[in-house]
């Protein structure tokens, strides 16, 4: 079993086409111009409506900053991610100055995102590993140190037990297709 991984330390920022804040996309799976998965870290920067993604479920987890307020709800560092309806394009209120974000977009499956240490990998055709501030990588008899703001990813994992040891949040995605 393969994994891959990247840092939003090695992509360079996208400004956004409303220039209400910058995008680092970590992935567009399986494929940046037809993806079923995308997942980024984001810096929002000023008030403002997200964009419109019609048929995309969202997840939105605040990662650094003093949070912002979407559909009145007040998301801060610490709280789970919130999911909603990619079509609405909410107006999100920064509470007190510029907030990182954790960005999932799904279409055309399932995914399940859940904060855990320990998981044991279903049979599935994708599986991911988001950690905020880093940490180590337990799968089968390998270790894979993770730096801060990193994704880690496998495609069609074999079934086995996974922990992850490390500060702050972290968050398991696993798509099913279905």
């Amino acid at each position: 079993m393969s994994w891959s991984k990247v840092s939003a330390a090695d992509v360079q920022p996208q400004a956004w086409k409303n220039q209400g804040g910058t995008t680092r996309e970590l992935l567009a799976w399986p494929h940046s111009h037809d993806w079923a998965l995308r997942v980024s870290v984001a810096r929002v920067e000023r008030d403002g409506s997200f964009s419109a993604y019609p048929g995309v479920h969202r997840w939105l987890a605040v990662i650094g900053g003093a949070g912002l307020r979407l559909f009145d709800w007040p998301q801060g560092v610490g709280d789970e991610p919130l999911r909603f309806d990619g079509g609405l394009a909410p107006a999100a209120e920064l509470i007190h100055g510029e907030t990182q974000v954790f960005n999932v977009m799904e279409r055309r499956g399932n995914l399940q995102v859940e904060s855990a240490r320990h998981v044991l990998l279903p049979r599935t055709p994708w599986v991911g590993l988001f950690t905020v501030k880093g940490g180590l990588l337990e799968h089968g008899h390998r270790a894979m140190p993770m730096a801060p703001l990193t994704l880690a990813w496998c495609e069609a994992p074999v079934v086995q037990s996974c922990v992850f040891t490390g500060e702050g949040e972290a968050w398991w995605l696993t798509w099913s297709g279905e």
